[in-house]
């Protein structure tokens, strides 16, 4: 069901039948980039100071702590597109 190309409701260049104002659920990405910050930072800081010997390999930790960090790169990233969302810009 493609729009033709003189259609009126269709932009130049647009072949998708997605709305215009699509959005991303902006809102649930940053509920789950704070879960996803929260839940690494503890687990890499309990992984770091364990003193169980079978948690003696620290690549677990520093997988958690680089996971830690892409979810606060994701909340920036969140943060800065919902300001400019309520600026009337996208």
């Amino acid at each position: 069901m493609d729009a033709a190309p003189d259609d009126p409701g269709q932009p130049p260049g647009r072949s998708g039948t997605e709305a215009r104002t699509a959005r991303s659920p902006l809102r649930l990405r940053l509920v789950l980039a704070t879960f996803g910050l929260l839940v690494c930072t503890v687990l890499a800081v309990v992984w770091f100071t364990a003193d169980d010997p079978a948690l003696s390999s620290r690549a677990p930790g520093w997988l958690f702590a680089a996971l830690a960090v892409l979810a606060a790169l994701d909340l920036v990233v969140v943060g800065t597109r919902l300001r400019r969302r309520r600026r009337g810009r996208r």
